[in-house]
């Protein structure tokens, strides 16, 4: 979706608003721009081909959502941006829900941020050495909405709570919502809440001041300060001591804190992200988690699936992975053969994303002078390494004894596959071309051939 916005050049956009026709609005040989009401627009929608629609709120008689869908009813795969300085953050999330492209804010008298949106340069995906390149690698319906989430609130100040299992990337998805967002200038900062010693937890969150314990020589910023005017990602949030909790949860309500050692107060501005892979609710009922911090936290959950929820996705970041360690360490690029690729796509990867990405370097740094992976090449375990064998008692397809359309069932099945493997890519045929070994060519004919068929 985004790379179909990207390329909208001398397109027809249509503008939907209550304002009159002296409203400053898009211009110039590379746009035409029609701006209606909302009846007039969803008829004209109906009846005549657009490449993107600016919803311009507030419309009278109309909710956001209710508009649109409205609008993805006539246009399902049709950009969609909406200006709305009033949303809220849980509306711009249930908006992504609802297929919203791009969510805009500020004057609406201020094009040139709605003509970066639909002309701008395509989105960090495109760049490997991004971190937020790496979390959008996938064309799966669980990561397209991750990416619409964070797209939405990444400009918001809200609080996130990042939830998923080991190894599902929710570092990477902290640092696209900074990215995301006007922050993105400034720090982003991370601390590992089981990764330190309680004793040592609060100086290095909050700071300390001289002499505030033995061995504090001098004062010391806390990461709170150090990420001022940018980002704080708490990772493991579910370990963080219950004494914390409470210090933490007044610096999130009041935003400021004390250093230890010190009565003075320090204002704060500090995005937080949360980030954790145990179940919070668990821990509340256990007495390990203050509730009143989990709601604090959990203004908008953004929940990170497995790599099993998206498994599609696999052949598309096993490329990714490859090209990435390549040139990392400065060798010839390496290719994925067939068999490596089905025991990739066999595997249920336990550690999800991260596990994919260690199995890919291991490979190919231990492929030496080979430029071809075999899955000689991934040592994963054997009972999960192929798919299994057809048992004969079980038949795929059972035959009955009144015999069966052998061509119409090969058809049924293999439009059965197509479409699957087109699900789970969100309809990118190069993607599902690679995960069922096929030439991009040769998967486009089978479907044109099942459709003609089916005509």
């Amino acid at each position: 979706m985004a790379g179909c916005i990207a390329a909208m050049l001398s397109r027809r956009v249509l503008w939907v608003s209550a304002a009159t026709a002296l409203e400053p609005g898009l211009s110039g040989p590379s746009w035409q721009t029609l701006r209606q009401p909302p009846a007039v627009a969803l008829n004209e929608l109906k009846n005549h081909e657009f490449h993107a629609v600016v919803l311009q709120f507030p419309l009278p008689s109309w909710t956001p959502r209710a508009l649109l869908g409205q609008v993805r009813q006539l246009a399902p795969h049709l950009p969609v941006l909406m200006r709305n300085p009033a949303v809220t953050v849980p509306e711009a999330v249930q908006l992504a829900h609802l297929g919203l492209t791009a969510l805009l804010t500020g004057d609406p008298g201020d094009t040139e941020v709605l003509r970066e949106a639909l002309e701008g340069p395509a989105p960090a995906a495109a760049d490997p050495s991004n971190p937020q390149g790496s979390l959008l690698v996938g064309t799966s319906l669980a990561i397209q909405h991750v990416c619409e989430v964070i797209r939405l609130i990444g400009p918001r100040r809200a609080t996130v709570l990042i939830t998923g299992e080991t190894g599902t990337g929710k570092e990477l998805a902290a640092r696209a919502l900074h990215q995301a967002g006007p922050r993105r200038r400034a720090p982003l900062v991370a601390v590992n809440c089981s990764a330190l010693p309680e004793n040592l937890l609060e100086a290095e969150l909050f700071g300390h001041v001289r002499g505030a314990f033995t061995g504090a020589v001098q004062t010391r910023l806390g990461r709170f300060e150090q990420a001022q005017g940018g980002t704080l990602l708490l990772d493991e949030i579910g370990d963080l001591p219950l004494e914390l909790q409470s210090k933490l949860l007044r610096v999130l309500q009041e935003r400021e804190l004390q250093r230890l050692g010190s009565s003075e107060s320090i204002p704060v501005d500090v995005r937080v992200v949360a980030a954790t892979n145990c179940d919070l609710a668990e821990r509340i009922d256990c007495g390990r988690f203050r509730q009143d911090l989990y709601y604090r936290l959990n203004v908008v959950p953004l929940a990170m699936p497995s790599l099993r929820q998206h498994a599609g996705d696999i052949p598309l970041l096993a490329e990714h992975f490859v090209e990435k360690v390549c040139r990392a360490e400065g060798i010839a690029r390496r290719r994925l053969d067939r068999t490596s690729l089905d025991r990739l796509c066999a595997y249920p990867w336990p550690g999800n994303v991260r596990q994919l990405e260690n199995a890919v370097e291991m490979a190919v740094v231990l492929s030496g002078d080979r430029v071809e992976l075999t899955a000689a090449d991934f040592p994963l375990p054997a009972s999960a390494a192929v798919p299994a064998p057809l048992s004969q008692d079980r038949p795929l397809v059972p035959v009955p004894d009144a015999g069966l359309d052998y061509e119409r069932t090969l058809a049924c099945i293999e439009r059965s596959i197509l479409e699957q493997a087109l699900r789970k890519t969100g309809g990118n045929k190069k993607a599902a071309a690679l995960m069922l070994r096929l030439k991009r060519t040769t998967l486009s004919a089978k479907v044109r051939s099942l459709d003609a068929s089916a005509a």
